[in-house]
């Protein structure tokens, strides 16, 4: 009877070594695939606190709270059971569906930079949150619909780093990323769209330090929200860039591979700061590509736009959820301590 139970003691414990290994390895899974895919989350970090600018301060939480749902439910209940399909059957298709996202990404960063260079200033109309419920659910939902294709593109991304696994390991690595990457993104937006509350709060209190920590706070969000449009704007490019490099590379054209590679060998030998150096070349080089190849896009999306019956229908009222974010709210309401 002992020896019974003590083999069955040693089969759990190697049922529970397994299950371990089990979790480090979607655990590690998961980190190398969120890895790959930090570039789109800067940038959907960077989005989302647009659909805020301008809100009344106690609605700002329950809109942000309504796309981390949407947000969710686009990645686990809509992209992963579409990925785990196509990676089952048709995973040579993958390639192409993740160059798709690389020319989306590089289009998206190519027309802020071309935007920005051109000084172009969105509409200066009222936030759509101080029209009505109606105009909030809208701003909403358009939320939710730019997060779909980010959150695509996250996806593929992840989906990439771990097409080798096993389609039960792929199915709970990406739940890990899905998950991770959600609360991340949203905790964040959540914490940068209150942050300058947190500094009217403390402008309040009795401490000169905290009072003028909490003036810190409020001017320097809008700068704050500005760089990590800045670098949001970046990451695109990068990694739309890499994307494109690697894509054409797998499809058989090695030429602008190879280039950047060439390019960055002199720095990969420096001491201490060799690899560094390469990887920033490579980030460069890549940015660069990208924002050419979203160039060219424009240069054929836009005409194209411009005939279709509706043009660029609804771009003013777009104009309230993609305002530039450095005339995001903490600008208008700053206050005098104690005020």
């Amino acid at each position: 009877m002992s020896g019974g139970l003590v083999a069955l003691l040693d089969d759990v414990a190697a049922l529970a070594r397994i299950a371990a290994a089990s979790v480090d390895d979607v655990a590690a899974g998961a980190a190398k695939a969120g890895a790959k895919a930090a570039g789109v989350v800067i940038d959907d970090a960077a989005v989302t606190p647009q659909y805020v600018s301008g809100a009344d301060p106690s609605r700002e939480l329950p809109m942000i709270k309504r796309i981390f749902w949407g947000s969710l439910r686009n990645k686990l209940l809509i992209i992963l059971p579409a990925l785990l399909l196509v990676s089952a059957f048709v995973p040579g298709i993958i390639p192409f569906i993740l160059m798709l996202g690389g020319t989306y990404l590089c289009y998206e960063g190519a027309e802020k930079v071309w935007h920005k260079l051109r000084g172009h200033h969105e509409s200066k109309q009222a936030p759509a949150v101080e029209r009505g419920p109606e105009a909030e659910a809208r701003v909403t939902k358009g939320a939710i619909t730019t997060d779909f294709i980010l959150s695509c593109e996250i996806m593929v991304i992840s989906m990439n780093e771990v097409a080798d696994e096993s389609l039960i390991s792929r199915a709970l690595i990406l739940i890990v990323v899905a998950l991770a990457i959600t609360v991340l993104v949203y905790g964040a937006v959540a914490l940068i769209v209150k942050m300058d509350d947190i500094g009217l709060h403390l402008t309040t209190k009795d401490s000169e330090g905290s009072q003028r920590f909490g003036r810190l706070l409020v001017t320097a969000m809008p700068g704050v929200l500005a760089a990590i449009t800045f670098i949001g704007t970046i990451a695109m490019l990068w990694v739309g860039g890499h994307i494109m490099l690697q894509g054409a590379y797998d499809l058989g054209w090695h030429a602008p591979y190879d280039l950047v590679h060439v390019l960055e060998h002199p720095f990969a030998g420096i001491p201490v700061v060799g690899g560094f150096l390469a990887w920033l070349v490579n980030t460069l080089c890549s940015a660069v590509l990208g924002l050419a190849w979203g160039l060219i896009v424009m240069a054929i999306v836009h005409p194209l736009l411009k005939m279709l019956p509706f043009g660029r229908k609804g771009e003013h009222e777009e104009g309230d959820v993609r305002a530039a974010i450095a005339g995001h709210r903490p600008a208008d309401r700053k206050a005098e301590p104690g005020a």
